[in-house]
């Protein structure tokens, strides 16, 4: 099997965790990373993957600190066919025409703008539009989540417009030490608050309004949802139509995940990688329908989530799978995913 050549540059949270899940795809190379750090975050995979310089002035830092890097960012990209750039926001848009100078495709991250590349990915609702594309850029944690849940809702016709409340975490957990809020909460300073947009890059025709704070926590954030539906429909036919969606999973009260912590602490017992939860995980005894309305909430791994549709992304500008489905279905289970995490149910 010929193999795409993948290069990621920035190695940091999402960074590392696209190596690895590039690492388990049967179609795609990983040929290197690339970072200006020579801390621990690099050190501690300089014997495992291939690493690159992002700058000059990083090569001779690593050079210093003993990393052997094999070249630069130049010479990583000359040697991909890919590029994922998971470099922090606004730096990535800085590299785009680095891209296009070279011939290579490349993939964003959600902290860059839908102008930056004209197209905003999530693999279940866009994934024919991103075929053959040289860029594009995959949503946020919290925008892939709304536009998997609201997605399924819409696919099954029952969405007519939805409501959400998004409760944030800090910051990413490693940063914690940097930064972030204790004993109080931060509104977002707009509604609707940027998600809602967002997601309406990826299914224009969605009717939601968002509106979020951040909360002083640091691991995943919490969705509450007022959706209106096309009908009155029962509780069972809005379950149906999210479990029929690929990459949401339900948990339970009932099973004693009361928390967020709670589920990262199931994820850390089911030996998921760095504790990772990629798929949406839904309270599923907590989804109530009242007539023409749903009332639901939902967990995202902020840290995780993305990783599944960046890899689908890179199938889809490289043309590895014809359509969604079957990327989804090399993706899904090379990574493990589920739709029920405590009982035999797979994708």
């Amino acid at each position: 099997m010929n193999k795409v050549a993948v290069g990621v540059n920035g190695y940091g949270v999402i960074g590392k965790r696209v190596a690895d899940a590039i690492l388990m795809q049967p179609d795609m190379e990983l040929v290197g990373v690339a970072d200006i750090a020579t801390d621990w975050r690099i050190a501690s995979v300089a014997n495992r993957l291939p690493i690159f310089a992002a700058t000059e002035d990083a090569r001779l830092a690593m050079t210093v600190a003993g990393l052997r890097p094999r070249g630069t960012l130049d010479e990583l990209v000359e040697l991909s066919d890919i590029i994922i750039d998971t470099t922090p926001k606004h730096v990535a848009a800085g590299n785009l025409e680095r891209y296009r100078t070279a011939g290579v495709k490349a993939v964003f991250q959600g902290g860059e703008s839908h102008a930056t590349t004209g197209h905003s990915f999530v693999a279940q609702a866009n994934y024919d539009s991103a075929l053959g594309r040289d860029t594009t850029r995959v949503v946020s944690c919290n925008t892939t989540s709304i536009v998997r849940v609201l997605g399924a809702l819409d696919t099954a016709g029952l969405l007519l417009r939805a409501r959400g409340v998004l409760i944030r975490r800090a910051t990413d957990p490693w940063e914690s030490h940097l930064g972030g809020i204790m004993n109080t909460m931060v509104p977002e300073p707009s509604i609707p608050s940027h998600q809602g947009p967002d997601a309406q890059t990826v299914l224009p025709g969605l009717d939601l309004v968002t509106i979020a704070a951040k909360g002083a926590h640091t691991q995943t954030h919490n969705h509450y949802w007022t959706i209106q539906l096309t009908r009155p429909a029962t509780r069972d036919e809005v379950i149906a139509a999210l479990r029929a969606a690929p990459r949401i999973a339900f948990i339970r009260i009932s099973d004693g995940l009361v928390a967020l912590n709670s589920t990262i602490e199931l994820m850390r017992d089911l030996g998921r990688p760095r504790g990772d939860m990629w798929e949406v995980a839904v309270w599923e005894d907590l989804v109530t329908v009242q007539g023409d309305e749903v009332f639901l909430t939902y967990q995202v791994y902020n840290e995780a989530i993305v990783i599944p549709e960046t890899i689908d992304a890179i199938r889809a500008l490289t043309k590895l799978a014809p359509d969604a489905a079957s990327s989804m279905a090399i993706t899904d289970s090379t990574l493990g995913m589920r739709k029920d995490f405590l009982s035999a149910q797979l994708p």
